[in-house]
C-alpha cells in the first residue's frame, strides 16, 4: 500500500488551550493588569489563599501578599514575565513558587506551595553541565539521542525515556529509548500523527514541556467560566497546570502509565521530535524542577540542530559543486545530451536519480533505468497537458499517474525540470521504489474510536505492533535538491536565450 496520512483533523481541531480546567497540583489566578484584582481563579484556591473562590474573585491580589504593597507586587509579576521561570513569593499563610504569563489585559499566575521535592533530586546547572558533557562527543543525531536518553534517565529517574522523531506527515518513530523493567519496549515503533495532533504540536512551540504528575487527578475548573476581560474562555496555552483532555488520560491508562512528561526538541524553530518520559507511579515535580527540564530540552535541541545543520551544509555544498561542474560543460562544443549524461557527473548523479530522460527538439534521449518508450511518450503528453512550467516533484508517482504502477520498481519518484521557451523541452528524472515496513504502535486506522452516538470517543486500547508495508514510493526529493533544480532550469533558460540572440 501507499503511505497514508494519519494526522487527525478531528483531534487537531480540539481547543486544547481553552479546556477551562487545571490539574490541582497548584492554583491558577487571572489578575487584571489595571488594578491587580483577581477576576478568575481555579476552584481549589481556598487551599492556597485560605478563602473560598467566590470571595477571592474580585478581591485584590495584594490582599494576600505579605507586605500588601501593590507596587512591589506588580514589580514581582513583571519580573516573573521577564525571567520566564519560577520565583519565590510570600503570601500571608505560606511561601509559594510563582509562574507568571503575560496576556494583553491580564496576568495568568500559577502558584504552588514551596516544598522539598518528593521525586527526583535535580541539581540544576550541574545536571545541565552533565548533559552537555555527555552529548559533547556525539557526532551523529543517533549518538545524541542515545546519550540524551541515557543521561535524562539517570537525572530524572523516570521509569522510561523515549526519543521519537517526527516524519513529514507528523508520525513519530521511536529512535532511542531507555526503560526499566515492566514498561513495554517501543524502539523502532511508529506512532500515528493523531497521537500528538496539530494543536498539541503547536502548543509545544510555546511550552518546552508538558507534565502530567498523576493521571488520576480530579480537575479544578476556573471560576467564573467566562473571563470578564476577554469575554471568552481563558487561553491556557502557556499554563503549566493546564488540564488534560480525557482522551489523553485514557491513552496513558492504556499504556499503563501513571505520570508523563514530554520535552520538545526544536530544529530551525520547528518541532523536530519529542522526548517522552513515563512513570508507573505519580511524579510530583515542582515548578523549579520543570524549569530544569526545560533547560535540558534546550541543550538536546541545540546539539541536534548543530549536527543537522553541519550535515545540511555538507550536502548543499556537494550539490552546488556537482551542479557547477555540469553547468560549466554547457560552454563546451558538445550536445546538451552529452552535458547532462556525462558519465563523470551526470544530471542523474546530481539528483541521486537512477534514470533520466531529455525531451528536446521533438525527440527524447534516455540514460540509466527508465520506463518503456510508450510510457515515456505518454508521460510527455501528461506533462504538457498539466502545463508544468516550474520544477515539479513527487515521490509517489502512481498517486498521480495510475499507469506508472507497472513501472514503480524503477520509477516511483519523478522530478520534472522544464527548461525551454516552449512546452517541448523537459528533463525528467526517476527514482526507484523504496519498499519499507512500518511497525505501528497499534493499528493507526483505529487511533480514534467513536461510540455509536458519534460524540464520545476513545483512543485505541492496544499498542501491539501492527505491521504495514509501504511500496510504490521513492526516497523523497530534498528541499535543497528542488532549489538546485530551479537554478539548473534558470541557467538553461538563460543559456538558450543567449544562443537565440547570437543566432
Amino acid at each position: 500500500m501507499n503511505t497514508s496520512n494519519f494526522d487527525s483533523e478531528f483531534c487537531g481541531s480540539l481547543p486544547l488551550h481553552y479546556i477551562n480546567t487545571i490539574m490541582p497540583f497548584g492554583v491558577v489566578l487571572i489578575v487584571a493588569k489595571e488594578d491587580l484584582r483577581i477576576i478568575q481563579a481555579s476552584e481549589n484556591v481556598q487551599e492556597y489563599l485560605n478563602a473560598p473562590v467566590k470571595v477571592v474573585v474580585q478581591s485584590a491580589l495584594s490582599d494576600y501578599y505579605k507586605d500588601k504593597d501593590a507596587n512591589s507586587l506588580r514589580q514581582k509579576l513583571e519580573e516573573g514575565i521577564k525571567t520566564k521561570g519560577p520565583q519565590g513569593i510570600s503570601f500571608h499563610y505560606c511561601e509559594m513558587n510563582m509562574l507568571v504569563h503575560n496576556h494583553q489585559d491580564f496576568y495568568l499566575v500559577e502558584l504552588e506551595f514551596k516544598r522539598e521535592p518528593e521525586g527526583p533530586q535535580l541539581n540544576g546547572l550541574q545536571d545541565v553541565r552533565d548533559l552537555m558533557t555527555a552529548l559533547e562527543p556525539a557526532t551523529t543525531v543517533q549518538q545524541v539521542c542515545d546519550a540524551a536518553v541515557a543521561e535524562l534517565k539517570r537525572i530524572s529517574q523516570f521509569d522510561g525515556i523515549m526519543m521519537y522523531r517526527f516524519d513529514a506527515d507528523w508520525n513519530g518513530t521511536v529512535i532511542s529509548e531507555n526503560k526499566s523493567a515492566g514498561l513495554e519496549p517501543y524502539l523502532g515503533v511508529t506512532f500515528p500523527a493523531s497521537d500528538v495532533p496539530r494543536q498539541a504540536r503547536q502548543l509545544y512551540l510555546r511550552n518546552p514541556y508538558r507534565l502530567i504528575p498523576d493521571r488520576t487527578y480530579s480537575p479544578a475548573k476556573l471560576y467564573p467560566v467566562i473571563n470578564p476581560l476577554s469575554k471568552s474562555f481563558t487561553d491556557l496555552s502557556s499554563c503549566h497546570l493546564r488540564g488534560v483532555a480525557d482522551v489523553h488520560l485514557e491513552y496513558l491508562h492504556n499504556m499503563k502509565v501513571m505520570a508523563s512528561m514530554s520535552l520538545r526538541v526544536i530544529h530551525n524553530d520547528k518541532l523536530w521530535g519529542l522526548i517522552s518520559c513515563n512513570h508507573t507511579s505519580a511524579y510530583p515535580a515542582t515548578f523549579e524542577q520543570c524549569s530544569i527540564f526545560s533547560l535540558l530540552s534546550d541543550v538536546v535541541s541545540n546539539k541536534i540542530s548543530s549536527i543537522i545543520n553541519k550535515e545540511e551544509y555538507g550536502f548543499i555544498a556537494q550539490l552546488q559543486k556537482d551542479r557547477n561542474q555540469i553547468m560549466e560543460r554547457i560552454y563546451q562544443p558538445i550536445s546538451l545530451e552529452e552535458v547532462l549524461f556525462n558519465q563523470d557527473i551526470s544530471i542523474s548523479n546530481l539528483f541521486h536519480a537512477t534514470g533520466a530522460v531529455l525531451y528536446t527538439n521533438g525527440s527524447k534521449k534516455v540514460s540509466g533505468q527508465v520506463p518503456e518508450a510508450l510510457f515515456l511518450d505518454d508521460l510527455l503528453l501528461w506533462i504538457q497537458a498539466k502545463e508544468i512550467e516550474q520544477v515539479f516533484a513527487t515521490h509517489n508517482l502512481v498517486n498521480i499517474i495510475e499507469e506508472a504502477a507497472k513501472h514503480s520498481e524503477i520509477a516511483s519518484g519523478m522530478l520534472v525540470i522544464p527548461f525551454g521557451t516552449s512546452a517541448t523541452d523537459f528533463i525528467v528524472l526517476f527514482r526507484p521504489e523504496v519498499v519499507k515496513t512500518i511497525e505501528w504502535g497499534g493499528n493507526p486506522h483505529q487511533a480514534i474510536n467513536f461510540e455509536e452516538d458519534g460524540k464520545a470517543y476513545h483512543p485505541r486500547n492496544s499498542f501491539k505492533v501492527w505491521m504495514e508495508t509501504v511500496n510504490q514510493t521513492s526516497q523523497p526529493w530534498h528541499e535543497q535538491e528542488l532549489q538546485i533544480a530551479a537554478t539548473v532550469r534558470s541557467f538553461l533558460l538563460e543559456h538558450q536565450s543567449k544562443n537565440k540572440q547570437h543566432n
